[in-house]
């Protein structure tokens, strides 16, 4: 189980992304529509956290200040290790810094933050598909250039569980 702090789309975007994954599918490459308990949303995690108490985590992140909805410029496809696929938004100085922002908060918790979101490390992605074939790579990735790029809105952050689907919104991304 983990907790996502996630940046949520608007409705153009959210559309966009949904409409790609069944895109994959049609090509038998599984996507977050289909994994696990089915109820993923498109979005851009800022932190992923392995342990943590909810509460605490969402009233830290719930204490940053408010900020407009955050543009994101997806321009690039990614294969991630274990056959993963995404698509790659720029990392914008104020993306960088709010990420940064959101991991201290939770981290602030006792929280702990899963290696790869850490700032530094922190690649900005919309995941697509959860286990891309060798056979497939040529596909995903056609397929997903079809839609780039990609100027996209989030306009929510929500905390998610991974596991169930479960969210608790949050006021502001």
């Amino acid at each position: 189980m983990a907790l996502a702090v996630c940046l949520l789309f608007d409705t153009r975007t959210d559309r966009a992304l949904r409409g790609l994954w069944a895109r994959l599918e049609e090509h038998g490459i599984p996507t977050l529509l289909t994994h696990t308990h089915r109820r993923h949303v498109p979005h851009v995690s800022y932190a992923v956290y392995r342990t943590f108490d909810v509460d605490r985590v969402l009233a830290a992140v719930a204490d940053l200040a408010p900020i407009e909805p955050v543009t994101l410029h997806f321009d690039a496809v990614a294969l991630f290790r274990r056959r993963r696929a995404a698509l790659v938004a720029a990392a914008t100085p104020q993306l960088l810094a709010r990420q940064a922002a959101v991991v201290a908060a939770g981290e602030a918790t006792g929280a702990d933050l899963h290696v790869h979101y850490r700032p530094g490390q922190w690649i900005p992605h919309a995941s697509l598909a959860t286990s891309v074939r060798r056979d497939d790579v040529a596909t995903a990735a056609t397929t997903a250039f079809e839609i780039l790029p990609l100027r996209a809105v989030a306009e929510r952050v929500a905390l998610v569980d991974s596991s169930t689907g479960r969210r608790w919104d949050l006021p502001a991304p």
